[in-house]
Order: C-alpha cells, then sequence, then structure tokens
C-alpha cells in the first residue's frame, strides 16, 4: 500500500520530459531538498490538500519530483504521481497559456504592447478605453475591475464574452493596480483575433504539441478522469467538480478563457519552465526568442512584468530567490516560480478548494509555496553567494494562522505583547532595585507576581470592545 503523505516519487524517463539527475550532479543538496518533504506533509496532515505534485528543477534537469498524498480525501483514491497526475492550474493558465501566445505573436511581429486593445477586440471602445494598451493588460494597469459574476447573468459563452468586453474601467489606464481576470480573459480575445483561431487550438499548435506537453490543455476528455484532481465538492453548478474548470467565469465562458482553464501535471510544466530558462527553446524546437523571453519576464511596472509576477520575498516565492526570479501562483492551489540566476525553478500542484479540512487552506497553501520556494533557493551549493543559512524554522514547522481559530491567535499574541512589555521594563530597572530585588526571592516572587497581574489586566480586552469585534 502507498502511504498517504508520500504517495510516489517518480523520475522523468528522457523520453517523457526533463531528464532525473542526482541533486548534487546538478549543485544541489538533497539533504537540503529533503525539507521539502516535511513542508509538504504539514500541510496536508494540516488538512490544506488531500494530495500534492512538486518539482523541482536545475540545470536542465528534474532533481526533485515527487507526490504526496491522494488525488481525494478518500482512502481508496488514486495516490498523487507527478508525472500523471493532473491538475486545474487556475490563474496559471494567465501565464503558461494566454501570456505564452501573447509573447509568439510578438515575436511575430502581429502584435505590439502599446497597441491598443481597441485594434483588435473592436467593442472594446469609448471613453478611457480607447487608450487601453496591451502593456495595460499584461501588467494589470488597465483600469478594469477584478472580475464580474458573469455566471450569474450570462445565457451563454457568448453573453459572457460580451460581458467582459462591455465592462467599465475603474479608473483611468496606468493610473491604478487592479489584478484583473477580466484583463486577462480581454488578452485571450485578443490572440484569436490576432491567429484566427481558438485560444486552445492557437496553444496546442504554437506551444504544448511541439514541446511534447501531452497533458497540457482545456477542457480535458472525459477519459482522462480517474487522473484529474477533483475541485469543488459544492459549486453553484450543483455538482462535485472534476476534470471541469473549478472558476466559474471561466466555465461560463466556455471552458477556455485567457484567466483560468487550463490543467497539467508537474511532468509537463516542467519542460515548460525549462524551455523559459533556456532562452525560449526546449531540446531543438524554439518556442520564442530569447529576448522576448527577458522582455515579458522583466520587471515592468511594480512588481509585474508582462503577464509574470516576480519574487519581492511575498506571493508565495520565499525570501531566498534571486531578483530576477518570476512566477505566478493559481487560486486551486498552484505555483510556478523560475530563477534564472540559479538556472531553478519550483513547481507546486494541489487542489486546495477540494473539501480542505484545515480552518484556513489559503494560509496553508500560501506557507508551503513560499517554504517549497526557500527550501530549493538553499539548497544551491553553488550559487554566488555560497551556501545560505539555514532558518531554525519553515512556516509550515510553526503552522501559524493554520487551524487555531482566530480569537485564540489573537489571544496569544496579546499575552507575547504583554511579555515583552515586561522584559522591556525589567531592562530598564535601576541598579539599586535590581539589588533589592535580589535580597528576598519572597518579595521578587510578589514583585514578579504582582507585574504579571498587571500586565494581564492591560491586555485583556473590554467587555465593550469584545462586543463590537466581528
Amino acid at each position: 500500500m502507498i502511504p498517504l503523505f508520500l504517495a510516489a516519487t517518480i523520475a522523468f524517463a528522457p523520453t517523457d520530459g526533463l531528464p532525473a539527475k542526482a541533486p548534487r550532479s546538478v549543485g544541489m543538496s538533497a539533504e537540503r531538498l529533503g525539507a521539502i518533504d516535511r513542508v509538504v506533509a504539514r500541510g496536508l496532515r494540516a488538512g490544506g490538500y488531500p494530495g500534492a505534485a512538486v518539482v523541482v528543477g536545475r540545470k536542465g534537469a528534474a532533481v526533485w519530483q515527487k507526490g504526496f498524498g491522494r488525488l481525494d480525501w478518500s482512502s481508496s483514491s488514486e495516490a498523487v504521481i507527478p508525472e500523471s497526475s493532473i491538475y486545474d492550474l487556475a490563474s496559471l493558465t494567465k501565464v503558461i497559456g494566454t501570456t505564452t501566445a501573447l509573447m509568439v505573436l510578438y515575436d511575430e511581429g502581429r502584435i505590439h504592447l502599446e497597441d491598443p486593445v481597441s485594434k483588435y477586440v473592436p467593442g472594446f471602445s469609448g471613453g478611457w478605453k480607447d487608450s487601453v494598451t496591451l502593456r495595460h493588460l499584461l501588467t494589470h494597469r488597465s483600469g478594469l475591475p477584478a472580475g464580474r459574476d458573469l455566471w450569474r447573468i450570462a445565457q451563454s459563452p457568448t453573453d459572457a464574452r460580451q460581458m467582459v468586453i462591455d465592462t467599465q474601467l475603474e479608473c483611468r489606464p496606468g493610473q491604478c493596480y487592479i489584478y484583473s481576470d477580466l484583463g486577462a480573459d480581454l488578452l485571450g480575445f485578443v490572440v484569436e483575433a490576432v491567429s484566427g483561431q481558438s485560444l486552445d487550438g492557437f496553444l496546442a499548435e504554437r506551444v504544448f504539441t511541439p514541446l511534447g506537453m501531452t497533458d497540457t490543455f482545456f477542457r480535458p476528455a472525459d477519459s482522462l478522469r480517474t487522473r484529474i484532481a477533483p475541485t469543488e465538492v459544492t459549486p453553484p453548478r450543483g455538482y462535485p467538480l472534476r476534470g471541469e474548470v473549478h472558476d466559474e467565469n471561466a466555465y461560463t465562458l466556455g471552458g477556455v478563457a485567457g484567466h483560468a482553464g487550463l490543467f497539467s501535471t508537474t511532468a509537463d510544466l516542467a519542460v515548460f519552465a525549462q524551455m523559459m530558462l533556456n532562452g525560449g527553446v526546449y531540446n531543438g524546437t524554439r518556442i520564442v526568442a530569447d529576448s522576448t523571453v527577458r522582455l515579458f519576464t522583466t520587471r515592468a511596472a511594480g512588481t509585474r512584468a508582462l503577464g509574470w509576477d516576480t519574487c519581492d520575498s511575498d506571493g508565495g516565492c520565499g525570501f531566498y530567490l534571486s531578483e530576477r526570479a518570476y512566477g505566478h501562483t493559481g487560486f486551486t492551489g498552484t505555483s510556478i516560480w523560475i530563477d534564472p540566476d540559479r538556472e531553478m525553478f519550483v513547481i507546486l500542484l494541489t487542489n486546495r478548494v477540494h473539501a480542505a479540512r484545515a480552518r484556513q487552506p489559503a494560509k496553508v497553501i500560501s506557507d508551503v509555496r513560499a517554504d517549497l520556494a526557500d527550501a530549493a533557493a538553499l539548497a544551491v551549493t553553488d550559487g554566488p553567494d555560497g551556501v545560505l543559512a539555514w532558518p531554525a524554522s519553515f512556516r509550515a514547522d510553526r503552522a501559524v494562522g493554520w487551524n487555531r481559530p482566530t480569537r485564540a491567535l489573537r489571544s496569544r499574541h496579546s499575552r507575547g505583547a504583554g511579555s515583552s512589555r515586561r522584559k522591556s521594563r525589567h531592562s530598564t530597572v535601576s541598579r539599586a532595585k535590581k539589588a533589592a530585588l535580589q535580597k528576598s526571592h519572597a518579595k521578587k516572587s510578589s514583585i514578579k507576581s504582582s507585574s504579571a497581574k498587571k500586565s494581564a489586566s492591560k491586555s485583556a480586552p473590554k467587555k465593550s470592545s469584545a462586543r463590537k469585534r466581528p
């Protein structure tokens, strides 16, 4: 029987994707990479997700690829197998799919970043919309809102598409940052208008098939159902989801959208990540120019690159990835981070939206993502900074906010603050008073007891404040 917390450890065969190599052969520590197992298993035991697939790659090889747990919470469920278990990528669709399609078109000179969106989607016009460019959409500075409940109103994919185009801006383009699914959808419409193909058709022909990414697609076939991790148990659609995109708006758009809808495996995504590290080429097949990769993955506005996000010690990339690292996360519990300075990538796929048992599954997945990136970076032994100091603990070791009630956490924080105040107060006590306190142990104990009571009294919330707390 396959253990629950470590379901599988499978290396790539060269014909299936990246070759497998021992960490030491590519300048990484297997012992340090072992922290990944502990981190992911802790998230699983805490109820953050029923299973996960992880792959770390460096210098053209997969060096740490493992599956943990199962596709769902049932003990009879299929174990996660990293080369074949398929996950809903959620917003990774924005970069693996939509952004890559735009990179191909940019490479061919068929689009320009300063082109107005209305040039390709004529209905998206009028007022401020006329000045929205492709660059604005790629950096989430178009002024479009984060999203709309298309699924509540639209009667068909055509209706949903028109609703996206008709959406009004919330601010003047370039003047505000709003992470927008609608902007990614519009970029998908641009790809279709320029290429004359559907978004899924264009990506299959120009990206996924040439790279041998045979398990990456929109709307997976029913025959693949047993390999696909389920997502929502009680969605608005009224039935458990498995093999259908989790995002309701993407589903309403027909299952193919610029912001969500792709499914894939860690094996396929490892090939994609290596193509990006290689400057747009993999196994002799060039997808885009190296200059295009650099352009789209370099910070362009705030922390955002073009389509991609960049690492700023937040957003799931941890503390140790380089300034040039780029990546993205997905709502279902997915993430990809690529560090060109270390020639390394780290990928995590989970279905944390599947009946998570943790009180705060979003906090669990946030910490696990960051810990994975940290463990991978810290495992590099031949980096320019040498071997970095190992932290005393990882976020997953502390599990702050994972399962304790918020009120309990707040109370504990208050006690900690009171302790700090006591320490500060004691540190400023005069030498004379310290000497006096040392003369009598009983007196010392009495003073400490009195101090603790006063601190506890100060820390305790007033009843009137407690009633106002939501």
